[in-house]
């Protein structure tokens, strides 16, 4: 084969490749509009706050958890859990598969090229042979080219591109929103069992002072200093602090396994809180007076909205099924009977076989196709417009708590003060001979419950923040 004749078939096959750029033209995917909010401009129970109005604070969708939890032993507890948490790390492998898929799509996008090389022979009997004589043919061949590619004249395999494409980048948005849910999630068992060892502690210094106390009537009642129903009553208030500290002790066990399970591991000694101290709940404040247009960034938001334009992309497909497919299978190459001529002059061989085809009639197959996509559109909006009126009332939920925490938790410290306060003088008065036992008595049910009731509050307090930090999605950049 000369050289010239190889450029003939060559050149051929180029002019067909070239052709198949023409299909990425257009595509017949409707024009795409971002659904409006069905939820209000602001939330309510919103007030600016000194980090809503502070020119230096930063914006909600910037914050990280690192800089959103004070605690140093919080932050490397919630480090453990994405490095280790089984869920995220099912996330991120699901992101893989769906990178893979979209690769697999897009490859449809380009014809797949191939060298491909073969003999063929047969023999023909004596009484079928002209000659009389029975004889074997055969034929070598070698070929590069293409088979049914598609040209893409309306878009069907590009809509189907773009419906891989966002399908893949939800799988993303899924991702970050599992990583911030793990967050809040690692965040909020870490400050229960905070709190639980707290009341704990609280629990059993109580048994511990109650029962010297208990001692004491009960040498004073063996005297005749004190009746039966006072030694009775100091014992039943023993009793129920010893019950406490076996309740809350198993709190916290629970509590520590919950973490392990979260964090995805068993958390070391030295990262677990012993109590829920002022910086334990010091996460950073987040400005309450913010848009309600922050949702749109929130990663489930952007999912459902990912979800929705992958659902607008298979329209485009199931539009272009009503025209025209063209599909071409070129190659070129040498042919001969011979192998050791397969690459002599004269040999070379092309082929060229485009196809069309039309639909006449498919029994409304694919009107029907068409309508299943148009209806998965519209329910991927109600999803979309879901998931935003989920969202709002996430954030305002929080916010609505947020409005009195700082009120409850003025008035639970307050309360306390005025408990142990009236627990000095009820003690004072009952030492003096003034007072009944039994206001001393319940002057101590006050003081502890009112103490319990502060660690209650503290805990809701740094939850709820955890709660509006992860409702507005903050730490998914």
């Amino acid at each position: 084969m000369t050289p010239h004749e190889t450029r003939r078939p060559l050149r051929g096959l180029v002019v067909a490749l070239a052709a198949t750029t023409l299909g990425a033209c257009t595509t017949l995917i409707p024009g795409f509009e971002r659904p409006v909010a069905p939820v209000p401009a602001s939330f309510p129970q919103a007030q600016p706050t000194p980090a809503a109005t502070d020119a230096v604070a930063p914006a909600v969708d910037t914050l990280a958890w690192r800089d959103y939890f004070a605690d140093v032993r919080l932050q490397r507890t919630i480090e453990l859990a994405l490095a280790n948490n089984r869920d995220l790390r099912v996330a991120a492998l699901a992101i893989e598969r769906a990178r893979a898929q979209y690769g697999i799509q897009r490859a449809d996008l380009f014809p797949s090229l191939a060298v491909s090389g073969g003999q063929s022979a047969q023999r023909v009997p004596g009484d079928l042979s002209m000659s009389g004589d029975s004889t074997v043919s055969r034929q070598y061949s070698a070929n590069l080219g293409f088979a049914s590619y598609e040209l893409d004249f309306f878009g069907r395999v590009r809509s189907l591109e773009e419906q891989a494409l966002q399908t893949y980048l939800g799988t993303e948005e899924a991702r970050r929103s599992a990583q911030i849910s793990l967050v809040a999630e690692v965040a909020n068992a870490w400050l229960r069992l905070a709190a639980d060892r707290e009341r704990l502690a609280l629990a059993r210094d109580t048994f511990e002072t109650r029962k010297k106390s208990f001692e004491l009537t009960r040498r004073s009642f063996e005297l005749g200093a004190v009746s039966g129903l006072e030694l009775r009553q100091s014992e039943t208030l023993m009793q129920t602090a010893r019950a406490d500290a076996a309740r809350y002790a198993a709190l916290v066990a629970q509590d520590e396994n919950a973490l392990a399970l979260v964090a995805g591991g068993a958390v070391p000694a030295e990262l677990q809180p012993q109590a829920i101290g002022e910086r334990v709940a010091a996460v950073a404040e987040l400005p309450a007076g913010v848009p309600s247009e922050v949702l749109a960034r929130r990663p489930d938001v952007a999912q459902a909205e990912r979800a929705l334009m992958a659902a607008n992309a298979s329209i485009g497909a199931a539009r272009a099924a009503f025209f025209p497919r063209i599909t071409l299978t070129a190659t070129a190459g040498s042919a001969s009977s011979s192998l050791d001529g397969l690459f002599d002059g004269g040999s070379g061989a092309w082929s060229f076989v485009p196809q069309i085809r039309l639909p006449i009639f498919e029994a409304g197959r694919l009107q029907a196709s068409l309508d299943v996509a148009e209806i998965q559109r519209d329910i991927q909006i109600a999803q979309y417009e879901k998931a935003i009126q989920s969202a709002f009332r996430e954030v305002a939920d929080a916010l609505a708590e947020r409005a009195t925490l700082a009120e409850q938790l003025d008035a639970r410290r307050s309360l306390v003060a005025a408990a142990k306060k009236s627990f000095e003088l009820s003690e004072a008065r009952y030492k003096g001979g003034v007072d009944s036992y039994l206001n001393l008595l319940d002057a101590q049910r006050s003081l502890y419950g009112a103490e319990l009731e502060l660690i209650g509050t503290r805990l809701a307090d740094a939850t709820n923040r955890v709660a509006l930090y992860k409702a507005l999605g903050g730490g998914w950049q």
